[in-house]
């Protein structure tokens, strides 16, 4: 996509919240910014705790040096970037007359998903993913948890009813991943697919040529039977 056309593009939205796997949130941030896009960022209470345990690392609490915080873990400089902090729930996202081109948790806690999946605004995380339903706009929930429970299954089934997709953490193979990154990467993608974005440089899936040789020859069109 043509960073020039930015300006056009409407925002956004970011939501971080406590759970495990924060790779995931500094990639889509790399991703969407170094393509120029605009994000509104928000990260939960918990986020906090996560980092210093995950990368023994004190987020900023400062909106603006949160700003400058993300950008260096993400290793980008271009686009733009607005925090905001989880307790201000006056904040333009948390109200529907702000158009955005919808949001993503990523990754989601189970908490979160439970308060989302009930209709619970405890925070501006919650309640921009709440605005997200009520006006009909893409929510896209990234759960990073293993197992689930029941419980958490019927939550995410109540969200994916009210119209949110459920991308979880789950990684492929196909496109022959050899760090890290390159795993973490393919969820980032199939995440901003969900919102229409295309800014991740993925190996994408473009069939089975010794498959379809087979199956043209025997005149199956099925990959498995």
């Amino acid at each position: 996509m043509d960073p020039s056309q930015a300006s056009v593009r409407r925002p956004v939205i970011v939501g971080i919240t406590g759970a495990s796997g924060l790779i995931y949130a500094v990639r889509t941030l790399k991703y969407l910014l170094q393509a120029g896009f605009s994000v509104e960022l928000v990260a939960s209470k918990a986020t906090y705790q996560v980092w210093k345990a995950e990368n023994n690392v004190q987020m900023p609490a400062d909106p603006d040096k949160q700003e400058q915080f993300w950008r260096s873990q993400a290793d980008a400089w271009t686009g733009k970037l607005t925090c905001h902090p989880a307790a201000d729930v006056g904040a333009t996202i948390a109200s529907g007359s702000f158009r955005t081109a919808g949001m993503l948790v990523i990754p989601c806690s189970m908490s979160t998903v439970a308060k989302l999946a009930a209709g619970l605004s405890t925070d501006l995380l919650e309640r921009a993913a709440d605005v997200q339903l009520k006006e009909g706009r893409k929510l896209v929930v990234v759960p990073r948890e293993t197992p689930f429970s029941l419980i958490h299954l019927r939550n995410l089934t109540a969200l994916a009813e009210a119209g949110a997709r459920i991308v979880p953490a789950i990684p492929a193979w196909y496109h022959q991943p050899q760090t890290i990154e390159d795993l973490v990467d393919f969820v980032v993608a199939r995440t901003l697919d969900q919102i229409d974005i295309d800014c991740v440089p993925l190996r994408r899936w473009e069939g089975s040529q010794a498959g379809a040789t087979a199956n043209s020859a025997t005149g199956d069109s099925d990959l498995e039977n």
